[in-house]
């Protein structure tokens, strides 16, 4: 028996849209990260990406269970001498909702060349509006 290696094949990945709708973040985001990664698929191999193109829509009205959203601090820094900026989960969601979920799945994917690829097929929208119905996106309900 031999073990056999996955090879990169694009035409064989699916498009799979997400509505974030009433969704809590962090199991919401693990999902993702599968689906990107491709642990989902029998051929998964780990340095290969194999993984799925997702679409996350409505993505302003994801939740955060407990007092997160006004607990949670993210953390940016603007690269000069004391340039440490901070803001809460409710903040950060009212102004750039897609950097709450982006944060969440980057957290879950390696970080590495194959972690950065896998972040370009992510593709997060505020509203339940998209540019990917050409694609023919696969709803699933996570």
């Amino acid at each position: 028996m031999k073990t056999v290696s996955a090879k990169f094949e694009a035409d064989e990945r699916k498009w799979i849209l997400v509505d974030a709708d009433k969704q809590v973040l962090g199991r919401m985001a693990s999902k993702i990260a599968m689906r990107l990664r491709g642990k989902h698929l029998p051929t998964f191999t780990p340095h290969v990406d194999t993984g799925d193109f997702v679409v996350v829509v409505n993505a302003e009205k994801v939740l955060l269970t407990g007092r997160k959203m006004d607990q949670k601090i993210y953390y940016r820094h603007t690269g000069y001498m004391g340039g440490l900026k901070s803001t809460t989960a409710r903040k950060l969601n009212q102004e750039f909702p897609d950097r709450l979920i982006r944060q969440a799945v980057w957290g879950m994917l390696p970080k590495n060349r194959l972690g950065r690829q896998l972040m370009k097929k992510l593709k997060i929208y505020r509203g339940a509006e998209h540019p990917h119905e050409a694609q023919e996106p696969e709803k699933i309900i996570l």
